[in-house]
């Protein structure tokens, strides 16, 4: 198949706001999941899978996370003599500049002006999918549509500025409402735009002199009906992360060996930062059930249908069940632990007793100590 001439643009900051807890001290891309990866990873790698080999991520605010696990690109293949990944960070500290997607891309016009590639794809971090961008990219390009809309249909996801599209027969949006009106089902864009660099361009040069900040609202809703705007519908697997609990239950979703199959396709790996450590050790009390288990880990206590990260260690008698336990987290003996979402670092002291429930998990921060 064809390789499109893309240059890849990624927000890793869009909708922080939505997983408040998780991302008060990282953006929403270098949120971690799954046991190994982070957010960024998905759309990082399917943009390499689509051989796209320039990347820029537009930073905003909590990027350090970010930048130690991107490092140089090297685990994508993207650390390069030419191209490759370009860290673009904001110009202002001033988070009231950045009301929208447009103050963003205003900020790195010089850096589109001196790119060569022809298409651009734009996509934000918070939907965990193995998506195809080669096939989207086509479909853009076939279509000779202005902006190419990737989107699903299902339950929307309860985010404010979410776009929710109606299409037509031959997939053009006809009509753009933003926000999530109802709970029933419709057809929701994910956060994922291809478009040309010159229409691009110009949008963003005339949309700051309007003073228009918001790229959905004040350009696609705006200029429907003067825009040719189709839209992609997703057929691959998506996972959207908008509160604490689709967060919990998207990690927990990884235990489900055909959704496993659907987001971690052999034809498109999913790329991460290494870590080297030791296998897995299991102690002589250590009962494990259906659960995923990173390298580095040691457990002697029960555990059931949970995520466990690089480097936990699960003391003796100690009992998880339904949990999410991220990197370097520390369980006491005799801890007790039901549907808890463990930040980084974070200290379980001997005979902790936590229950939340599957609707409300509870969330303990990076470096607590309970």
């Amino acid at each position: 198949m064809r390789n499109y001439n893309a240059l890849g643009l990624i927000f890793p900051n869009m909708y922080d706001e939505a997983v408040r807890d998780c991302t008060a001290i990282r953006s929403m891309g270098s949120l971690p999941f799954g046991g190994r990866y982070r957010l960024i990873d998905f759309v990082l790698s399917n943009m390499v899978n689509a051989g796209i080999t320039k990347v820029g991520v537009i930073t905003k605010s909590n990027y350090q996370s970010l930048m130690d696990h991107l490092g140089s690109g090297k685990a994508w293949d993207l650390s390069r003599k030419h191209e490759g990944l370009y860290f673009l960070p904001p110009r202002s500290s001033d988070d009231a500049k950045y009301q929208g997607r447009i103050s963003s891309l205003a900020d790195v016009v010089a850096f589109l002006k001196r790119s060569k590639e022809e298409l651009v794809i734009l996509s934000d971090c918070h939907m965990v999918s193995s998506m195809d961008y080669r096939a989207m990219l086509k479909a853009h390009v076939e279509s000779g549509a202005d902006v190419t809309v990737a989107c699903r249909r299902g339950v929307v996801p309860a985010l404010a500025d979410i776009p929710v599209l109606t299409l037509d027969a031959a997939s053009r949006v006809t009509d753009m409402l933003i926000g999530r009106i109802s709970e029933d089902e419709a057809v929701y864009g994910v956060g994922t735009y291809v478009m040309r660099k010159d229409w691009l361009l110009r949008t963003v040069t005339e949309a700051v002199a309007r003073n228009l900040l918001h790229f959905e609202r004040d350009i696609l809703q705006r200029h429907l009906n003067e825009m040719h705007i189709c839209g992609y519908e997703v057929p691959s697997l998506v996972m959207p992360i908008y509160s604490l609990e689709s967060y919990f239950n998207a990690n927990l979703a990884l235990l489900d060996a055909d959704i496993r199959a659907q987001l971690f396709p052999k034809s498109r790996p999913v790329y991460t930062k290494l870590r080297d450590c030791d296998p897995v050790q299991y102690g002589l009390h250590a009962q494990v059930t259906n659960s995923l288990v990173a390298d580095g880990a040691h457990i002697d206590g029960i555990v059931t249908n949970c995520i466990v990260f690089r480097g936990v260690n699960i003391s003796r008698d100690a009992v998880l069940e339904n949990c999410v336990v991220m990197q370097d987290v520390t369980v006491g003996d005799h801890c007790k632990l039901g549907c808890i979402v463990a930040d980084k670092n974070a200290v379980f002291r001997s005979g902790s007793r936590l229950q939340g429930s599957e609707s409300y998990p509870v969330y303990i921060a990076k470096n607590a100590i309970v």
